[in-house]
């Protein structure tokens, strides 16, 4: 919540312009003026990271609100309706699956191309084989449910089961996978940045922040690279404990052992 609320009220809270320069002040460290030092064109890092939580978040949440919705809804078809139509999307699935999700990201952004809006469509597409898996075993636990059965022998149409009755049953590991998910895509998106094939400078990305003159100067300056990478680190670890503590509420086979 600090992190978000960082994020919305970054014009408020930076003490500077993220992109203002100050060459005499340039590659300073942590003092009174600025509190976590400047960059070598003497931006102040801190309003950068900042305004960087922006970018970070901003990719997280549009990414994974793309990729889950058609993750859920590819697993879900899969799942329930079986076959043929199972097997053909469960072996596309593994096709995209069978490569690692930084070198499949940087394939789709040689063809789609970089940029803020480019990258959330290729950390979407990554994303969405994984949660169709996730979501394909889910609807397969649930589809055999006696309560499915009667709905189905009651003449509710397939749309009406998988919206009404299956849906609702295995909403819990999603919700639970998305808190995951989004410190994954803001993982990608700093190594897509870090690596160039992300956000372009003089954006202040936590990625691009990292590499070129954070990676330049970390013997002489090395807050150039510890900010962004603390940054990115703290944000990534405080969403894995949020999907641990929303496991913790929401799989009725743990609140026993709380």
């Amino acid at each position: 919540m600090i992190i978000i609320v960082v994020a919305i009220a970054a014009p408020l809270i930076a003490p500077y312009d993220p992109y203002e320069v100050h060459p005499v002040d340039s590659l300073q460290g942590p003092n009174a003026a600025y509190l976590l030092g400047t960059d070598d064109l003497g931006r102040d890092l801190l309003s950068r990271t900042i305004y960087g939580a922006r970018i970070s978040l901003e990719v997280g949440i549009l990414a994974v609100a793309v990729g889950v919705s058609a993750g859920v809804l590819i697993g879900l078809v899969s799942g329930y309706v079986g076959g043929w139509v199972d097997m053909i999307i469960q072996r596309i699935s593994d096709a995209f699956m069978a490569f690692p999700a930084l070198i499949l990201a940087m394939a789709v952004v040689s063809v789609l191309g970089s940029g803020l809006d480019k990258i959330i469509w290729v950390i979407a597409i990554v994303m969405i084989a994984p949660v169709g898996r996730v979501m394909r075993s889910s609807v397969l636990a649930v589809r055999q449910e006696a309560y499915v059965e009667a709905a189905i022998a009651s003449g509710a149409s397939h749309l009406r089961v998988m919206v009404r009755h299956i849906l609702p049953n295995v909403a819990a590991p999603i919700i639970v996978l998305v808190s995951v998910l989004m410190g994954a895509a803001i993982l990608i998106e700093a190594g897509l940045s870090f690596l160039g094939l992300g956000i372009k400078p003089p954006e202040p990305s936590w990625g691009t922040m990292l590499s070129g003159v954070g990676a330049y100067y970390a013997r002489q300056s090395p807050h150039l690279a510890l900010v962004p990478g603390a940054a990115i680190s703290i944000t990534v670890l405080a969403l894995n404990l949020l999907g641990d503590a929303l496991r913790d509420e929401l799989d009725p086979r743990l609140q026993g052992t709380r």
